[in-house]
């Protein structure tokens, strides 16, 4: 069993962690959770201690692992007393607030001999599963261009931002997804074009990021948007013999702000009209056309490796230096995005 804490108590882990973390309930125990403010505005979780006191966790040898679910401005600070009680860490994206943030972490977890990875739980979404098994049958011929869009048509949020906070901005706070599944699966680009913006004007919020990455002929582009009305397609993947199109998102987001929760066995998984569209031609020259059956996505497989790593000596699912690359991918976007006011 893996006895874990948390730190913080909104919705961070009230909604993207506790269902999946105790989805797993053999193995991990919530032992405990931490809040300064001591507000409880969610359910209480049966069995589990709330405190104020953040030394009611690092002096807890029971506890092995703590999941740091605060703002990112917390992060490293955290994180760094975490890790020196000799506590194992799991750190919510994104990751840190710079990349020397990130390796002087990676850095005392090395020499602690102690667990440290970022929450990349997007990986298991299933509109990105469901794109790996498109590219892996081979039907799309050579791979040439992915397109990936995560947008929100939500103007009242920069509008209402009238300073800049690379905090609070679009590319930390939604890149941080999209990025991480670009690297996890493609892995280092040989080069990346940046296009990050203020589209409300210098000194506000960013709320636009497209960010090109290049491997020899294939392009794999990653787009987001506050003011996409209408969103464009999840996914849409283009090969010299065909393309397929995933035009919604994975559901699971979608069902927890429902509050309709994991233990149900429809949970997250894609109804026939969610399905993507494959246009190809076979080896015959044949055109064909159909729907993709979604692979399911689940969060929870995020926790199943943290607890194989730290109990049974696994290797981790995130590497460290995918994490330091996309700290340092962030860090370069909002540079461009200065540099170019």
């Amino acid at each position: 069993m893996l006895t874990i804490a948390y730190l913080g108590n909104g919705k961070s882990t009230n909604r993207y962690h506790l269902p999946f973390s105790t989805k797993l309930g053999d193995k991990i125990n919530v032992k405990t959770i931490y809040s300064p403010s001591g507000r409880q505005t969610w359910t209480p979780l049966d069995g589990t201690y709330y405190t104020t006191d953040l030394n009611d966790i690092l002096t807890d040898t029971e506890i092995q692992l703590v999941v740091i679910t605060t703002p990112v401005k917390f992060h490293y600070e955290y994180a760094k007393k975490a890790l020196k009680a000799g506590k194992n860490v799991l750190l919510e994206k994104p990751f840190t607030e710079t990349s020397d943030e990130a390796k002087e972490l990676f850095a005392l977890a090395k020499e602690k001999n102690l667990f440290l990875q970022c929450y990349q739980n997007r990986r298991f979404d299933s509109d990105f599963l469901t794109v790996q098994k498109v590219i892996e049958s081979g039907k799309l011929g050579d791979l040439l261009e992915v397109e990936m869009h995560y947008d929100y048509f939500r103007p009242e949020v920069p509008e209402s931002t009238d300073h800049f906070s690379r905090d609070d901005s679009y590319l930390y706070g939604h890149g941080c997804h999209t990025i991480d599944q670009v690297l996890s699966y493609f892995g280092e680009p040989d080069t990346i074009h940046y296009d990050v913006r203020q589209l409300l004007g210098q000194d506000r919020m960013n709320d636009y990021f497209d960010l090109d990455f290049y491997y020899g002929k294939l392009k794999v582009s990653v787009k987001s948007s506050y003011f996409r009305l209408k969103e464009r397609p999840s996914f849409v993947v283009y090969g010299k013999k065909g393309s397929f199109v995933k035009q919604t998102k994975d559901r699971q987001e979608e069902h927890l702000k429902l509050l309709y929760m994991p233990e149900n066995p429809d949970f997250g998984i894609d109804l026939p009209e969610h399905y993507g569209v494959l246009t190809y031609l076979d080896e015959a020259n044949v055109y064909h056309e159909e729907k993709v059956v979604s692979e399911v996505g689940d969060y929870s497989r995020i926790y199943e490796g943290v607890y194989q790593a730290i109990i049974n000596d696994k290797e981790k699912i995130v590497k460290d230096e995918e994490t330091i690359l996309q700290m340092e991918i962030l860090e370069a976007g909002i540079e461009a995005m200065e540099a170019n006011q």
